[in-house]
């Protein structure tokens, strides 16, 4: 005959009839909760949203020197190209950054650029606007407007007091075809923009290569005054 246990069961809590478990020391806990914190940190840094700090007044007013912006890492891996209009933060092409110093980075700074909270030291990158992708023509002339395949572009996100070209023989006067795979970028702050249109004597003639480009930055997060997106000007709409 089968032996039958009555009463209380072993191992289990009295009246749920559920067992019990025993929860672990909160000091356990801790080292596993901050593993899985940085991981998911460097897993978002590495293919979803990073942050990258303004170094220059290149982008004025729509950006502001020291500026933090997010971009978008996540949609390029879904194949989706820079498009115009958009602010992007790219690789630099060729030595566009040459004469800049790598700022210094403390141990706290450095430890916040791993996990890409701030943008590490020695990331050369760039932030400009996309003005032409591959297959446009673009062109300049006198002090503007830009052109777009034939079509003026209004641009009301120029630094105050810029003319959207530059009347001068440096890059100032231009008219270039963009190559499949390419794209031309220009600052708004136009007079004080070191972009493609001064950097047509190096290997990729001023045009940024697509793979170049990190992503889009898509909103001002700091300083909390400054917040606000960065949407595509209407003047690109339909071009």
């Amino acid at each position: 005959m089968a032996d039958v246990v009555t009463g209380r069961s072993a191992g289990r809590a009295p009246g749920n009839g559920k067992r019990t478990r025993q929860r672990m020391p909160w000091w356990k806990e801790l080292p596993i909760l901050v593993v899985i914190a940085l991981v998911l940190a460097l897993v978002i840094k590495s293919f979803f949203v990073q942050a990258f700090s303004i170094p220059s007044g290149s982008m004025q007013n729509t950006l502001q020197l020291g500026d933090r912006v997010l971009v978008d890492k996540l949609t390029p891996w879904f194949g989706a190209k820079p498009q115009r209009g958009e602010v992007v933060v790219f690789r630099d092409p060729d030595n566009w950054l040459a004469d800049e110093p790598t700022p210094h980075q403390n141990a706290f700074q450095k430890t916040l650029s791993f996990l890409g909270i701030l943008p590490a030291a020695d990331e050369k990158d760039l932030i400009k606007r996309v003005i032409a992708v591959g297959g446009d023509t673009v062109e300049c002339s006198g002090t503007g407007p830009v052109k777009v395949n034939g079509r003026a572009l209004d641009e009301p996100y120029v630094f105050p007091g810029n003319t959207p070209c530059s009347d001068d023989l440096q890059g100032g006067r231009f008219k270039v075809i963009v190559p499949k795979g390419m794209i031309w970028v220009m600052g708004d702050h136009r007079q004080l923009s070191a972009d493609s249109r001064y950097h047509q004597r190096d290997r990729n003639h001023g045009f940024v290569p697509e793979g170049n480009v990190v992503g889009r930055a898509f909103v001002v997060a700091w300083p909390v005054g400054r917040w606000g997106t960065l949407p595509v000007p209407p003047t690109f709409a339909g071009r």
